[in-house]
């Protein structure tokens, strides 16, 4: 499941260059808006409701304090490079983004429903997972930011390949397919050796995609093989990183674990966005009256990926290993040490 995420990219790609080059990039809002009410529509008529109720009420003031934090950080990544990183504006967003991140923590462990269980997040095969996901949050979206462009680059820069913005989807169409196509592999090597022999699997997948990339970057069917290979490392990576939260958490805790998850994912895909864009931004190449994106530009924003692929790797790395199978039902183990499926039948 957490490999269809490669479908969408698939179909994704070239189906928003279409739209784009051929109507106006504002269309592709509305078709995403759209898409977004149709799959609500799906969801309430055919997915059946979950049975586990943990009560509680919507923690207002802990979203309203994430979000403003991770907005002052964003904005303080993306633009501290035009900016200045020593200019007060910048600066002062990064202390508002530190001080409210910080309140926002102290908010959680004290209210008594939490947006995000703080406890349950420090567990340590949850709080590894999670880091692990904010890199490969960020190792992903780098291959997006990068490739397309270098793809739609003038060949009269020497190294772009002049391919059209609908061209350019369908060479990036492939890397979605890979990943779907090696979850089985990947659900194999779970069910043989553990979700972290997967992630790490991944990770280290990623890492080698990036180093061909950044050695192989002359051709259009060298960045299919680049793309592909670094999908084939997501689709490992994404179809282990659920089963490693589900498995340290509560039943009742799992929504909101794999909830937190998905938002250090965006984090890192975030953070990806506003780095590779200030890299490519501000390594540039003449070109006529432009200004371009250079060789080496390209070349550090893929070695960066590859670097947030190693860091996955490494926290990986520290993840407990593969646990028994079952645990007595008497066993004097705390829950959250406990399989979901255990913590379930104990509860």
């Amino acid at each position: 499941m957490s490999s269809s995420l490669g479908v969408g990219g698939a179909l994704g790609l070239p189906a928003a260059a279409l739209l784009a080059q051929y109507t106006n990039w504002h269309v592709l809002f509305w078709v995403a808006a759209g898409l977004a009410v149709l799959v609500f529509v799906l969801v309430r008529a055919f997915v059946p409701e979950s049975e586990v109720r943990s009560g509680g009420r919507f923690d207002l003031v802990g979203a309203a304090g994430l979000s403003a934090g991770l907005v002052c950080l964003l904005l303080a990544i993306s633009k501290g490079a035009d900016w200045g990183w020593g200019s007060g504006t910048t600066l002062t967003l990064i202390c508002a983004a530190v001080a409210l991140l910080l309140v926002w923590g102290w908010w959680e462990l004290r209210t008594g429903h939490a947006l995000v269980d703080l406890r349950v997040t420090m567990h340590r095969q949850v709080l590894l997972t999670n880091l692990s996901s904010i890199m490969l949050g960020f190792a992903m979206y780098a291959m997006s930011l990068v490739l397309p462009q270098l793809l739609q680059m003038p060949t009269a820069t020497g190294y772009g390949l002049g391919q059209s913005m609908v061209a350019a989807g369908l060479y990036m169409g492939p890397s979605g397919l890979v990943m779907m196509a090696v979850s089985p592999l990947s659900a194999r090597i779970t069910a043989a050796w553990g979700a972290k022999v997967s992630l790490m699997t991944g990770a280290a997948t990623i890492a080698v995609g990036y180093a061909l990339g950044i050695v192989l970057m002359s051709e259009a069917w060298q960045m299919v093989i680049v793309g592909s290979v670094i999908g084939a490392g997501v689709g490992f990576a994404y179809g282990a990183v659920p089963a490693l939260i589900m498995s340290a958490v509560p039943v009742s805790e799992t929504a909101s674990a794999n909830g937190l998850n998905s938002l250090m994912r965006s984090i890192g895909t975030s953070v990806s966005a506003a780095v590779c864009g200030v890299v490519l931004a501000h390594m540039t190449t003449r070109f006529g009256d432009f200004a371009l994106p250079s060789r080496d530009g390209f070349r550090t924003a893929l070695i960066i990926g590859c670097a947030a692929a190693l860091g996955a790797l490494v926290l990986a790395a520290f993840l407990p290993g593969r646990r028994p199978a079952a645990v007595p039902a008497g066993a004097d183990t705390g829950v959250d040490a406990l399989p979901a499926s255990t913590s379930a039948a104990k509860a």
